[in-house]
């Protein structure tokens, strides 16, 4: 498979919109209180027939500090004291959860993000997992894929090689950016000799897999000085990279109000830190997997990419299509069958939900014939760059030109700037055109299609 990527400045320009990032499809807009949490508890108990493994996405939402750019969703706080009433509403959850799923089932991949999920004690993380145990079948090491996001400042190796022991064997490090004077903007001030120690921590400890997430756009970055920290990282041999675009939207996340528009790159200038970005980080042997993430060419993305199972899903880019995701803890969302369902995104009403016994589920959406249908075709353009209709028409019994005639004739303008090509066989996104590939999926989002004005989404560069 060819993973080359062209960066074509004009095309860029013209075709950056706002777009869905596709971590679900439907979107999480499309997301209504209609689907209840009982609806979810039926949704659960039939998917046992399919004997499918399960993921386990956790979120732990609270920070020591506030960065200035998140806009996740965190509890900013210096009291430690708050975690454990939360994480004992997560054990009552794991029950509810777990007694919806046959125990044969395994658990083949474990996700801890946040917020920070170091903020809590290493007593607190031991018995977190022995919870899960409880209440899940958890796969051995050798088969199983447990992750979790690293604030380097709030891990020592201690904590590191705890981690190791209770069963994980991957980690995403937070650094976004090494220069001073950017961290002070942010309010994100960290080390980078933290940093490496984590990071040396988790090699000596046997970790798999270790990935640096690094954001471009944030004040004071120029080409120069984002180059110096891709060379610091690139040093370190990390597995993936992650190199997310800042979209500042200070009217919905309050932290970014603190941020200093005056002091952001200028658009020019965001777009030559990632044209740079792009160079520095293929010729030093990464490929570009899609959507901000890179990785080694002998990494799993990689290899899954090039063989067709790569698959996408709200933690990113997984190995793992063929599980459930069942989401615990405030504001996670889980993918169980053909639904997706989110439970409630504050704390006080996560609390409230399971005080009174019940799943935190407040939203969610059952996934119509059609929705599956184009979930499927753009999972494989944002996964693997290439769409053959035989597949489509085999798996969906449909015929594709027919089916799609109104998305195919919206495809006509990115065939003509040389952004995919498309013949009787399929669809190819091109070099050129895999930076846009949200553009690309777009044309087959019927939501989108019928949507008029503002739609809500980041830029798509």
């Amino acid at each position: 498979m060819d993973q080359s990527i062209t960066f074509d400045l004009d095309l860029i320009r013209r075709y950056d919109q706002s777009g869905p990032r596709y971590t679900s499809y439907p979107t999480a807009v499309e997301f209504h209180p209609g689907f209840t949490a009982d609806t979810y508890a039926e949704a659960c108990r039939n998917s046992n027939a399919s004997g499918r493994a399960l993921s386990l996405y956790f979120h732990i939402p609270f920070c020591d500090t506030v960065c200035f750019y998140c806009a996740c969703n965190k509890i900013a706080t210096k009291d430690r004291s708050l975690a454990q009433p939360y994480l004992e509403r997560v054990y009552r959850e794991l029950a509810l959860q777990g007694a919806l799923f046959d125990r044969s089932r395994r658990v083949e991949q474990l996700h801890w993000g946040g917020g920070t999920p170091t903020f809590i004690s290493h007593d607190q993380m031991v018995e977190l997992m022995e919870q899960t145990r409880k209440h899940f079948t958890l796969a051995d090491d050798d088969s199983g894929e447990f992750s979790i996001e690293i604030d380097p400042r709030e891990a020592t190796p201690e904590t590191i090689a705890l981690l190791r022991r209770i069963g994980f064997n991957r980690m995403s490090l937070g650094v976004q950016d090494f220069d001073p004077r950017v961290q002070e903007a942010v309010n994100r001030i960290q080390a980078e000799a933290d940093t490496m120690a984590v990071l040396g921590a988790a090699r000596d400890q046997g970790f798999r897999s270790i990935s640096i997430d690094l954001i471009y756009g944030l004040p004071f970055q120029t080409v120069e000085s984002f180059d110096e920290t891709l060379a610091r990282v690139i040093d370190c041999g990390p597995d993936r990279l992650s190199v997310f675009n800042y979209a500042h939207l200070p009217e919905r996340f309050k932290p970014q109000r603190r941020i200093n528009p005056e002091d952001l790159p200028r658009p020019e200038v965001k777009l030559d830190i990632l044209q740079a970005t792009i160079e520095r980080l293929t010729s030093s042997g990464y490929v570009y997997i899609g959507m901000d993430h890179f990785a080694r060419p002998n990494d799993e993305l990689a290899l899954a990419q090039r063989d067709g199972t790569l698959y996408r899903n709200f933690q990113g880019y997984s190995t793992h299509a063929h599980c459930d995701l069942v989401g615990i803890g405030v504001t996670s969302i889980g993918m169980v069958g053909s639904t997706y369902a989110q439970n409630e995104r504050t704390i006080d009403e996560y609390h409230a939900a399971i005080d009174a016994g019940r799943l935190a589920v407040f939203r969610g959406v059952g996934l119509s014939r059609d929705d599956e249908i184009r979930r499927d075709v753009i999972t494989r353009l944002i996964c693997h760059f290439h769409l053959p209709f035989a597949a489509v028409e085999e798996r969906w019994g449909l015929r594709f030109a027919d089916y799609f005639a109104a998305d195919l004739a919206r495809l006509e303008p990115m065939i003509a700037d040389g952004l995919i090509a498309v013949d009787g066989e399929g669809i190819d996104v091109l070099p050129r055109g895999r930076l846009l590939i949200r553009n690309i999926c777009m044309a087959f989002d019927a939501y989108l299609a019928n949507k008029e004005g503002p739609v809500g989404f980041s830029k798509v560069i």
